[in-house]
């Protein structure tokens, strides 16, 4: 059995593997593997699960996600509709610096590259501001091959060194175990049916029953191989797409949006809202039309 889920396909003439992806949605299970990676979702939406945090990513996000760091990248309930219509686009970067590059890496011009992905190891998202310099360097490497790709390669690492904007970690869970296939896929399995069934009345034994094991296996395995406990993580899912509902507009209320989130009282919601986000929803909301006013006038 393979140690990790997943392994990057090795092109033996290139120290840096380019790949872009037009897909129904994103690859469904859990998985890590040796090299860093940087992904830029060019269309789609969805939830990035990284250790034992989510979140929302969308077209325009860019992510560096540090070797051996449990993710994947969910695509909503829809994308997986047959006749939904919906494709995802990504492209991604991968590269290990303490592999075929190591000799690179332990220069001592390149210290602080190295360096820096060492104190980025739980990722982060390239801030809105820095998206062009960024997203102009991945496509330089994605349009360079021989050493002009290696040289446009350094120019993107250069480009996310000098960001000046505070960068706070994908994931605050360093020391998930390893994962297996079966565990990735497994796993994998359980988010798809939590994710499609959060708007429900849902149990801890209906998700074990789901897994195939007695709540209290699932209680301990679960707690292992993420970091969350069932109910955080299903409060979280709640919370997180409670927020999608609320920014985008397409519901009446607050409590309407509790109540499709699986919330049985607004006061609950409420509750379990500022527990997650650290604001009422509603102080939530406010929040946010004054970022995007804050933006637009900036804009204009």
């Amino acid at each position: 059995m393979k140690v990790l889920q997943f392994t990057i396909p090795v092109a033996y003439d290139k120290s840096v593997i380019t790949e872009q992806v037009e897909l129904p949605y994103h690859y469904p299970y859990l998985h890590r593997h040796t090299e860093t990676q940087i992904t830029w979702i060019q269309q789609g939406e969805g939830t990035l699960i990284v250790g034992n945090n989510m979140h929302d990513y969308a077209a325009g996000d860019i992510f560096l996600l540090g070797a051996n760091l449990p993710h994947v990248f969910k695509s909503n309930p829809e994308y997986f509709n047959s006749d939904s219509g919906r494709s995802i686009k990504a492209f991604t970067l991968f590269f290990n610096p303490d592999g075929i590059l190591a000799a690179l890496f332990n220069l001592p011009e390149l210290k602080s590259f190295r360096i820096f992905l060492q104190q980025h190891q739980q990722g982060f998202k390239i801030p809105a501001d820095n998206f062009s310099p960024v997203s102009h360097a991945m496509n330089a490497v994605k349009g360079a091959s021989g050493p002009e790709q290696l040289i446009q390669f350094f120019n993107l690492i250069k480009s996310l060194i000098t960001i000046d904007t505070k960068l706070d970690p994908l994931s605050s869970y360093g020391d998930l175990p390893a994962i297996t296939e079966n565990e990735g896929i497994r796993i994998g399995n359980i988010y798809n049916f939590i994710m499609q069934n959060y708007s429900e009345a849902i149990t801890l034994e209906d998700v074990a029953k789901a897994a195939y094991m007695t709540p209290e296996s699932f209680c301990r395995y679960f707690k292992k191989h993420t970091g969350h406990t069932f109910i955080s993580f299903l409060s979280e899912i709640r919370i997180n797409e409670a927020c999608k509902k609320l920014t985008a507009h397409k519901f009446e209320s607050i409590s309407t949006v509790a109540y499709k989130c699986g919330f049985k009282s607004i006061t609950n919601f409420n509750r379990v809202f500022k527990c997650v986000i650290g604001t009422s929803p509603r102080e939530y909301l406010e929040n946010y039309h004054n970022n995007v006013n804050s933006l637009s006038k900036l804009a204009s």
